[in-house]
């Protein structure tokens, strides 16, 4: 592999793992031919490393990384609420086509309360992690938000 694409490939891990691994693993891929398979599994597993950090040879728990603060219940159910309305609103619109009703349904009223229960939540999570993990947490309210804004888009589309 070219040294200077292997250079590339070793900046999408995190800096620690560059400064542990890099030099070795650099040698590494400069020694094999580079197939489009292997780049795609070193860059699977930079990110990987970057979600998961191992360095040393086992997983460190960092509680302030994207990884672990995603698992808490508060960040994945305002996530989970929001793509059930929008698989709420597509399976109705499937079904019934989007030809707004006369009286807004089940559907319109299930849509309604999911979006509307997930905000307590969602400002529970910004209360509890903004100040003790600014940046994973605002990707975390980054990708809540575009959950949100994937789940109204059928329903300003289509105007139900």
């Amino acid at each position: 592999m070219n040294p200077k694409f292997a250079r590339t490939l070793i900046r999408l891990y995190p800096r620690a793992w560059q400064h542990r691994y890099g030099e070795e693993f650099e040698a590494l891929l400069e020694t094999n031919p580079g197939s489009l398979a292997q780049i795609a599994n070193v860059a699977r597993a930079a990110l990987h490393e970057r979600i998961f950090h191992t360095l040393g040879g086992k997983m460190v728990r960092n509680p302030g990384s994207f990884g672990a603060v995603v698992r808490h219940p508060s960040a994945l159910i305002p996530i989970a609420m929001s793509l059930s309305a929008l698989a709420l609103v597509l399976g109705h619109i499937a079904i019934y086509g989007h030809a707004r009703e006369a009286d807004e349904g089940t559907t319109a009223h299930l849509w309604q309360i999911l979006m509307t229960a997930q905000l307590p939540v969602l400002l529970f999570f910004a209360i509890k992690w903004l100040p003790r993990a600014f940046r994973p947490a605002l990707g975390i309210l980054a990708l809540q938000a575009a959950a949100v804004l994937a789940s109204m888009a059928p329903v300003l589309y289509f105007n139900l």
